[in-house]
């Protein structure tokens, strides 16, 4: 158990070693974050999330979402990528930071 869990990040870089410790709370950062400041296509779905990275070192990040699927009437990407972002908010597409892919989508 970590009393302060962000505090472990303390000094990361990108080549830092995690545990699981530090993966669990990244996991829940990360999910709020990709709930926030988000960007939106003309039809109402996410396509780009920007924001910054706190951990590891600190860095501009660049999210995008593709591949809707329609899971129990909520439509949701299945495919996530995050990268790194240059000084003009491009993203350095040979600097993959995310990727997660879902399959088999349900609510119950």
């Amino acid at each position: 158990m970590r009393e302060n869990p962000r505090t472990s990040f303390s000094g990361h870089t990108l080549q830092s070693p995690w545990d699981p410790l530090d993966r669990a709370y990244f996991n829940g950062y990360a999910l709020w974050t990709y709930l926030m400041d988000l960007s939106f296509g003309p039809d109402h779905l996410l396509r780009r999330h920007d924001h910054h990275v706190d951990v590891a070192g600190g860095f501009a990040a660049a999210q995008y979402v593709h591949d809707f699927v329609e899971a129990d009437g909520i439509v949701l990407p299945t495919r996530r990528r995050a990268y790194r972002r240059d000084a003009d908010d491009r993203p350095l597409v040979h600097q993959v930071m995310v990727s997660i892919d879902l399959s088999d989508v349900r609510f119950r």
